[in-house]
């Protein structure tokens, strides 16, 4: 299958996700609450479904979800689906989360979706790409981003959790000379990253192939990279690497990367942290 191929079921799989999106958003707005507790809701069990069934038709192959579970057949493509990246925010009641659909071939990712449908800017955002495009597409349009001659400055935005919000002033350390820019979903951090909104998107957690592997599809194309906590670039080759492939991932700009996964992040974790 070529890159025109891709291309092509590009947008079928843009609208199978956006009609995900609408369910999330609708469970945002539920009148009795967002279903669920800890970092378990009943929307992504639902969510998933639909995409399993809908991305399934499109291109019958490998599955990987977090929610209804992975089939690994050694075919050379596989569906990689986060019905609710940053579940936990969810529903905790933060905007932000996002649907997030990527398709793997022979291990690298060859098409990404990224589509938060209620975010802190009270909008939708949707952003997509697929192997061959010079370009990434944001809600229908396109976005030129070259991440590969970006730095870290004064004027740079680093996506980290919505947990730095606790912590402004260590967090603004680590970050600095740029800012720092507190966001529920990795997958949405490293989307806005790949779109032109910052220059790295960072988790300290340990994170799996279904919270990535679309927004590395991303960053692809936006010439970026994604590495884990030595610098390594992630690599999705075997079950193991799938169910965890950092203990934390940094994906952007490559010098920005470079720089800030050298930083000492643990200081995020002591007690005296502020």
């Amino acid at each position: 299958m070529t890159n025109r191929w891709l291309q092509h079921i590009l947008n079928q799989v843009i609208e199978t996700v956006e009609r995900a999106g609408v369910l999330l958003a609708q469970e945002c707005a539920r009148p009795g609450g967002r279903r669920g507790s800890g970092d378990k809701a009943e929307i992504d069990v639902e969510i998933e479904i639909l995409l399993r069934a809908e991305l399934l038709v499109l291109l019958d192959c490998d599955w990987w979800g977090e929610e209804t579970g992975h089939v690994l057949t050694g075919c050379p493509f596989c569906w990689v689906v986060d019905p609710n990246d940053g579940t936990t925010d969810f529903l905790r009641g933060l905007d932000g989360s996002a649907v997030s659909v990527g398709l793997l071939h022979d291990g690298k990712p060859v098409l990404g979706i990224v589509h938060a449908p209620v975010t802190s800017e009270d909008a939708s955002d949707c952003i997509a790409w697929a192997a061959g495009m010079n370009h990434l597409l944001r809600n229908g349009s396109p976005v030129y981003v070259d991440l590969s001659k970006q730095q870290l400055s004064k004027s740079s935005l680093v996506m980290v959790s919505s947990a730095a919000s606790d912590k402004p002033q260590i967090n603004q350390k680590l970050c600095a000379p740029g800012d720092f820019c507190p966001m529920p979903s990795i997958a949405y951090r490293l989307a806005k990253v790949a779109a032109g909104d910052g220059v790295c998107g960072i988790s300290l957690y340990p994170v799996s192939a279904h919270d990535v592997v679309a927004g590395h599809a991303l960053l692809i194309g936006a010439k970026g990279v994604l590495v884990d906590e030595d610098g390594n670039p992630i690599r999705y080759q075997t079950e193991a690497e799938m169910l965890q492939v950092s203990q934390r991932c940094f994906g952007g700009a490559p010098t920005a990367c470079a720089d800030l996964v050298t930083r000492d992040w643990d200081r995020v974790f002591a007690k005296d942290a502020g």
